[in-house]
């Protein structure tokens, strides 16, 4: 039909493609961060960990939740954004489908894995360099949401400056590369005209980079500015409120400033998920606001189990479902 790319009728569970270096980061980094955390609560007190936990109960701990889901709620809506804005409208129920599964693969260095979902897109006609264009596009607007948010206490907390600092660069570095179209296009041109795979490798960036400047422009990256600080700081909304049932005395804009800062270490570590830069980050910030280590260790297991695993355990659930026969069509609307 005109208008339409269409693939075979062959469906591809999502599992299948779960195979090689990423089933290994993903044993890894779930095994790891499982054993790190059980470590980690045995040093803090594993009771007074426990008995925290009960401080924060069943009402606390959805409402938690609920905060984490509107997070990951608005930054689908980004990342749809995004698709239509590269030119590729994908439908929502299997882009979603498609976005949870990512999360699996959170935990991976930088969270890479999530690039992951290139995969799978391009199973409905959606070219990987545009994936991977959507996908910077979205660790870029994160990068930028917790730095703002960061910049709530900085003042007052002088301790986090380096850090604030070095994501303020990174942020500014990248938006000089992206606003640099005529080098842009010298490149392309350039790789375009040899032969090989680094010449390949070098168009294929280049294009990523094309794609990923036009989510840049003026008007979406404001509107997906304002929907990431609403997103991450739903998440240090519950961080504050978690702060306040385990009855620690600590204002609104230090939960901020302390979540964001937090989040911000472990983007720049590079580490799987953040795993440990960014629970030390929280753990010493409250610790210094006057928490006691137990309840400062308590406090930030909970919050990440809330925020970061719970998306690793939905995008585990999304992967299996789509094994046990929820699979991805593969024919793409126009």
């Amino acid at each position: 039909m005109a208008g339409k790319h269409t693939m075979d009728n062959t469906v591809t569970p999502v599992v299948d493609n779960i195979k090689g270096w990423r089933l290994k980061a993903l044993t890894l980094s779930i095994t790891g961060a499982t054993l790190g955390y059980l470590a980690f609560s045995l040093w803090g007190g594993w009771r007074d960990v426990m008995a925290a936990f009960a401080q924060i109960g069943f009402f606390g701990t959805l409402i938690a939740l609920s905060l984490s889901l509107l997070n990951y709620g608005l930054r689908f809506g980004r990342w749809q954004l995004y698709l239509g804005q590269l030119g590729h409208r994908v439908g929502w129920v299997p882009s979603l489908r498609i976005y949870l599964c990512g999360f699996a693969l959170t935990t991976t260095p930088g969270k890479a894995g999530e690039a992951f979902r290139g995969v799978l897109l391009k199973q409905r006609g959606v070219p990987l360099p545009k994936t991977f264009a959507a996908f910077i596009s979205e660790r870029l607007s994160d990068l930028l949401a917790v730095v703002l948010l960061a910049l709530v206490g900085l003042a007052q907390y002088p301790q986090g400056h380096a850090v604030v600092l070095i994501g303020i660069f990174g942020v500014l570095i990248s938006f000089v590369i992206l606003s640099n179209q005529s080098l842009s296009d010298r490149v392309y041109h350039w790789a375009c005209s040899g032969k090989g795979r680094i010449m390949a490798l070098i168009t294929h960036t280049s294009e990523m980079l094309s794609g990923a400047r036009q989510c840049h422009k003026p008007m979406l990256l404001s509107v997906a500015t304002v929907i990431s600080v609403i997103a991450w700081g739903a998440e240090a909304l519950a961080f504050y409120w978690v702060l306040g049932w385990m009855e620690a005395e600590v204002t609104l804009a230090f939960a901020i400033f302390v979540y964001a800062l937090s989040m911000l270490a472990g983007a720049l570590s590079f580490l799987p998920g953040g795993l440990g830069s960014a629970e030390a980050v929280m753990v010493s910030m409250l610790v210094l606001e006057g928490m006691t280590m137990p309840s400062a260790v308590a406090a930030t297991i909970f919050i990440r189990l809330a925020t970061l695993w719970f998306a690793v355990l939905i995008g585990l659930v999304a992967l299996i479902r789509s094994r046990h026969g929820e699979t991805l069509s593969t024919e793409t609307p126009a």
